[in-house]
């Protein structure tokens, strides 16, 4: 592994190039995408992210890879809560209309509004006017239906945040040490060599 990724240099401390596709699906496994994803943009951001922070060792590599996926998992979970209050609209429809029209005929009108049918459309449409409601209650009424899946997706994106921000700190705190220990390392080996010389001088 040596070989392969090597360590931050000592002149300078200077960032090595992050790891390339092939490297990083062999030691990281493939992509964490799930249906519909693209991989070519899970790529782009992975290689900003590691442009932007410039990992120096495989521990870094280790904690850019975590980043990237968490930042992706928060990314996903965002789109995934703002999908979900669509796609569950027609209950909140059926809720409605089940107090302004009879339940069956009601739970008709919602199916069918759901599938755009243009005359469950305009029928919605005019028995919300008629009762001076709006979509806006009827996404009102999805919320309230939802409220426990749009707050555990809610506290999923800021654990995921949280995760993020730890392997960042991570990083600074690795660099911290980092540059002291190269530092210590060098003179340790400055003066064993210097050790040396004087001992063959003493020969």
């Amino acid at each position: 592994m040596r070989d392969v990724i090597p360590t931050a240099r000592a002149a300078g401390n200077k960032a090595r190039p992050g790891l390339s596709k092939e490297e990083s699906a062999r030691f990281f496994g493939p992509p964490p995408l799930i249906a519909g994803e693209d991989q070519a943009q899970y790529e782009a951001m992975r290689d900003q992210i590691s442009a932007a922070v410039g990992p120096l060792d495989f521990l870094e590599e280790i904690w850019v890879n975590d980043v990237v996926s968490l930042v992706w998992e928060t990314l996903r979970l965002r789109r995934l809560r703002a999908a979900l209050l669509p796609a569950a609209a027609p209950e909140g429809v059926h809720h409605i209309l089940k107090w302004l029209m009879d339940p069956f005929t009601g739970q008709k009108v919602a199916i069918d509004w759901a599938s755009r049918k243009p005359r469950a459309v305009a029928t919605v449409d005019a028995a919300l006017a008629a009762a001076g409601l709006t979509m806006d209650a009827v996404m009102a009424q999805t919320l309230a239906l939802k409220i426990d899946e749009v707050d555990r997706i809610g506290r999923m994106i800021a654990g995921a945040e949280a995760r993020r921000n730890i392997a960042l700190r991570e990083i600074d705190r690795h660099r911290a040490t980092l540059a002291p220990a190269l530092r210590q390392a060098a003179d340790e080996a400055l003066d064993a060599e210097l050790k040396e010389i004087d001992r063959r001088r003493g020969a």
